[in-house]
Order: C-alpha cells, then structure tokens, then sequence
C-alpha cells in the first residue's frame, strides 16, 4: 500500500472534500470519518501555508491520538496523526494540523 506524501498536500487538496467521507483504518476496525473542516492555520515553512482538518467520527470510545491510515477515493492513503479534540456536534471530533 503506497502511501501519499504528506508534505507535498495543500488546504486545497481538501477543501473540495468538506464533508465528504474518510476511512481512519483503527488496530482492529474501519472508523468512517467525516471531513467536518478545514482550516488555514497560519504561515508556516509549508508551502501554502498551515492548515488544520476537523473529522467527525462515531460517538463511543475515543481512539487514542496516534498516527493512523487514513483512505479518501481521490486523495489516496495518508498517515496522519489525529488528535482526539472532543465532541463535534453530533460526533467524536479529531484533528490533524499540517505545519
């Protein structure tokens, strides 16, 4: 399984999938999340610029911060370490900030 290079992803690379369904693979299960925001973060030595992802998953047990795999139909397969944040609306909320 190749994995996508993470410096080489921008905020528009995802802005057009706002909303739009992801898959976190978990040690024992498939998590759907759900690509609740995406934000600027700031200036960085990244090109384009920092920038944050805020996903909705299933409410429940928290999964534990930690870098998981994480599959979108367009974006491919990206190691990214979520952070558990706390209640998003209806859901358990997790953020990933590229700087």
């Amino acid at each position: 399984m190749t994995t996508v290079d993470l410096a080489k992803l921008h905020i528009d690379d995802f802005t057009p999938h706002q909303g739009a369904e992801f898959e976190m693979q978990a040690a024992d299960r498939i998590v759907a999340l759900k690509l609740a925001r995406v934000e600027p973060a700031g200036n960085s030595g990244r090109p384009g610029g920092a920038f944050s992802l805020l996903f909705a998953g299933p409410k429940g047990a928290w999964l534990p911060q930690a870098i998981y795999p994480v599959r979108h139909p367009a974006l491919g397969v990206m190691e990214i370490f979520l952070v558990p944040i706390g209640p998003l609306a209806d859901a358990n909320g997790y953020q990933a900030i590229f700087t």
